[in-house]
Parts: structure tokens; sequence; C-alpha cells
């Protein structure tokens, strides 16, 4: 681990044998910071996440490209036992190895922790998988989806139509939560190395990684309680829900007494603050359906730009609902600089990017580079470890890059 002044995880290398989202968007994140992440990738299809589509935009997925940012692509066949070694080699150099193979795969492969630490002991070593690496499901394959019934979100989410259908929440959350969780755990286990000269394991499932986000929901398990679809209503706060206005929606967020009695005033409904149903916020959380139609009563009466300009002059946390591209494309994303773009060197290739949100005093983030092309750097990384020109001739003839007769 060397930062150096620029960026935070400058001069960590990252080897990441993931596919898809939970190993992505960890890498990503490193990434972002400043870590050298090489993505090994099967030969000629690379991670699914580059056939994820429609949209492609020139052959490629733009889902593909929000997880793959400044990271270098490798093409490893790790059924050869070329292209085995020649991993083992590459990790040999790394920081960090990140794979979310089911428990099992990395063993029979041979590239679980004990083998890759053998050869480099500082090495921390994370494993994701969908429901950890012990346990009666350990087994199981699992996807976002499939967390994300599992886990209680499907529970709570949706409108409360006792004959609806659960509803999942419209972004791979389970995965995203993962990998966040994930590198954590790596930033954790580097500081560890720092501390101790002693590289870890991080294990992780996706299952045990979405639990501990129930938080309020749990709670109400905890207190005895079960909770249950309230559209966007919220079990503990009143009002702090999405309400309909003359010509759309809108969201507003009471979370104390005096949030509420400025929102009763700037609405013109100040005898809502004196009514002895909405008294308190307990009453008002007791109260939810006569609330609402109170509240919705009196903002049907104004579009939600008014009410916007109206209830951000009172001092009401309130927002408007919007689309996707209205989230991305706005004064304040612009004034961040929170969606920009990055070009190849030779300026033929420019993606757009969204950034992430960390921004530090003294050291830089950011991304600098577009996602790979499939194999792009297969030979730039491999000499920048010693082999010749003659030995990665001799490794793609043995197949380590895939098949050489393609």
């Amino acid at each position: 681990m060397n930062a150096t002044g620029g960026r935070i995880l400058d001069g960590v290398r990252v080897v990441d044998l993931s596919t898809f989202v939970t190993g992505g968007f960890c890498s990503l994140m490193l990434a972002n910071q400043g870590a050298d992440v090489v993505k090994v990738e099967r030969p000629g299809t690379g991670d699914d996440i580059r056939q994820s589509g429609p949209p492609f935009v020139d052959g490629e997925s733009p889902y593909y490209w929000t997880l793959n940012y400044d990271k270098r692509s490798v093409e490893l066949d790790l059924k050869t036992d070329a292209g085995r070694e020649a991993l083992v080699d590459l990790v040999a150099e790394a920081d960090v190895f990140v794979q979310n193979f089911r428990p099992g795969v990395a063993d029979r492969l041979g590239v679980d922790y004990d083998t890759l630490a053998e050869e480099n002991p500082g090495l921390v070593y994370c494993s994701i998988s969908a429901y950890g690496d012990s346990g009666p499901w350990s087994q199981r394959p699992g996807y976002d989806l499939l967390v994300q019934g599992m886990s209680g979100i499907m529970s709570v989410t949706g409108e409360p139509d006792p004959d609806g259908r659960p509803v999942k929440v419209g972004l791979p959350q389970t995965d995203l939560i993962t990998g966040m969780w994930a590198a954590f755990g790596v930033v954790n286990a580097l500081l560890k190395r720092e501390r101790t000269g002693e590289g870890d394991r991080v294990e992780l499932g996706m299952l045990d990684a979405t639990l501990p986000w129930l938080t309020k929901q749990a709670g109400k398990v905890f207190a005895g309680e079960e909770p249950s679809r309230m559209g966007t209503k919220d079990p503990v706060l009143a009002p702090y829900q999405t309400v309909e206005t003359e010509d759309g929606h809108l969201n507003v967020a009471c979370l104390n007494q005096r949030q509420w009695r400025r929102f009763c005033e700037a609405i013109d409904r100040p005898d809502l603050a004196e009514d002895e149903r909405f008294a308190t916020n307990a009453d008002r959380v007791e109260q939810m359906t006569e609330l609402e139609a109170e509240i919705e009563e009196a903002l049907s009466a104004r579009p939600t730009d008014e009410w916007m300009e109206i209830l951000v002059d009172a001092g009401v946390p309130a927002g408007p609902v919007q689309s996707v591209e209205e989230a991305l494309y706005n004064e304040q994303t612009d004034a961040r600089g929170v969606v920009g773009e990055v070009s190849d060197d030779d300026g033929e290739r420019t993606i757009p990017t969204i950034e992430h949100p960390l921004n530090f005093r003294h050291a830089e983030s950011g991304f600098r580079s577009p996602p790979p092309k499939l194999g792009e750097h297969t030979r730039e990384v491999f000499a920048e470890l010693g082999y010749s020109a003659d030995r990665l001739d001799e490794l793609a003839a043995a197949g380590a890059f895939g098949d050489p007769t393609e």
C-alpha cells in the first residue's frame, strides 16, 4: 500500500475475478480512489454483464460501463494450467484479490485464500457469495432478486394492497449493498495490514450484508410487531411520504414537531397542527390514512413546482419525484460535477460517468479512464510483471489467454 499524495489507494493493485455487480461494484469503489484494478475475464465472452441489455451503444452495454470505469481487462482461461499459473503470478504481486464464486469453486480452481496466501502472505482476499461459505444455504445460487425476497425487503416494499404482489426495489439494491460492504472490508483489511504486516481474508454473503440495512423494520420485529408494506409511508414518522399535487407528486418529510408546524403553516392548514388527532408524531403515525387525506386535499390546489418554492422557503424538507434522467441532469448535479465523461487516450471513445460521492480535502478521487475492452490490457499487465514477448507468445500458444486457434 503506497499512497503518495494523489489518490488514497494509489499503488494498491486489485485483481478482480468477479462477475456482474457485487464484486464489480466493490472494485469500482476501490478504482475510484486510485487502486489499479485488473479485471480477469473469461476469454471470448468476458464478464456476463458485458452482454446485459438492451440497450447497447456501439455493441457495448451501458450497464457494464457503470461498474467498470478505471479498470484494466485481461483474458485468462483458468481451465488451463498456463492460465492458472499466470493468475498466480499476477496475484503474487497484488494487494487485493476479489472473487464471487459459489463456495467451493475457488478451491477447485486452485485460487482459494490458503493457496494464494502461500504465494503472497500480505494478500487481502475478498470472497463474496449469496449466503456465505457456511450454513445450510451456502451452496444455493443467489442473485439480487432472490436476496431482496429472502431479506424481507420485498415484504415491506410496495403499496399496502393485501392482494398485491410483493415488489422489489427497482435497482439491484442487495448487489450494491454487498459491494459496498466488500469495499469497506477490503479497506479495513488494508489498514490492518499497514499496522501488522499481515494479510487477511474478507468473507461475506449477500443476505448477511443486506440484513443490517433493515434498521427501523428490524426494530419493529424486535418490539414484537410485524412490518408490512406501506407504500411511501414510514413506519415511525408522519408525514414522511409521497403526496399528490395538482400536476404530480411531492415527497414531504417532517421529522419533528417544529417541521410539522412549519408544514401546516406553509400549506395554509394551521388547524392541522392543533388537531388532537395529529398532536404528536406517534398520533400522526397512528392516524396516517386520515392525515394523508387532509394533506392531499391541501396540496392538490397547486402544482409541484409552486409547492417546492413555498415549502423550501418555509424550511420544510420536501422534494419532487424525479425521473432518472431528471435525477442525473439538473442544476445540483451540474454544480457538483456528478455526471461527467471519460475518454480513451486517442479520444475515439467517450463514455458517460456517474462520479462517486467521496470528496477529500487533501486527496484526489474520481474516474479517469473508460471501462476496458475485453482483453485490452492482457499483454500490458503481464509485461509489467516482467514477462517477455516470447513468454507471452508461449502462454498464448498454451491457451492461457483463450483458444489459440481462434
